[in-house]
């Protein structure tokens, strides 16, 4: 697991906007939510005072893998959503919103945040985050689930402790509910998520990892 980040900061009146180029999966929320803010073709891409700093923090909490935070200047820290939830995408990333702690191998915290996306697809370079590898080796798993297992209304707020088994899935300690493509959903407390991308229950584990090698 990296954990390394490459932030770059871009300081305005209002506020600094830092941008972790490692974590970003071009889900293009900022650029469509604020074109005059975020801009690829600018340089710099970024310009926290192209709007009032309240939007900025409305958008950059709409990036769905973290990449983007904001320090405001009024001192205003982003809301921890009121549950923990895994949202799955076709062909792509889990994106994870709650109170989220990625967890070192020392069960030190390696990265606390709000908003994560994790690697389905197990060729990421940047494990257990997703680096867009899913569109290279085709990965197409659709993200939907089967019958919800419990009521997701049943989900409480709390911490969600994410842990990398070695060569193997994530365990996700704490109140999560998945959220398929499909609209349904599942509420657990401990859950297993394949990262391998050969599972034949995603996006759960059934130990594929072990068959086909999988190391990471």
């Amino acid at each position: 697991m990296s954990q390394q980040t490459t932030l770059h900061r871009y300081e305005g009146r209002g506020g600094t906007v830092t941008y972790d180029v490692k974590r970003c999966v071009h889900a293009g929320a900022c650029s469509r939510g604020l074109p005059a803010v975020f801009d690829s073709k600018a340089k710099p891409w970024i310009n926290p005072d192209g709007a009032d700093t309240p939007a900025v923090a409305t958008v950059v909490e709409r990036c769905p893998s973290g990449a983007l935070h904001i320090e405001r200047a009024d001192g205003i820290a982003e809301e921890i959503p009121g549950r923990n939830t895994a949202t799955l995408t076709a062909g792509g990333p889990a994106y994870l919103r709650g109170e989220l702690e990625v967890m070192a191998q020392d069960s030190g915290v390696a990265l606390a945040d709000t908003r994560m996306a994790l690697c389905r697809c197990g060729a990421s370079a940047n494990k257990p985050f997703c680096d867009r590898s899913h569109a290279k080796v085709g990965f197409a798993d659709q993200g939907t689930l089967r019958a919800p297992e419990k009521p997701a209304a049943v989900a409480a707020a709390g911490r969600l402790q994410i842990r990398v088994r070695p060569n193997g899935p994530l365990m996700l300690t704490g109140p999560l509910t998945v959220i398929g493509t499909n609209g349904r959903s599942a509420f657990s407390e401990t859950t297993f998520l394949c990262r391998c991308g050969a599972s034949h229950n995603k996006p759960y584990c059934d130990g594929a990892h072990m068959r086909i090698g999988f190391v990471g």
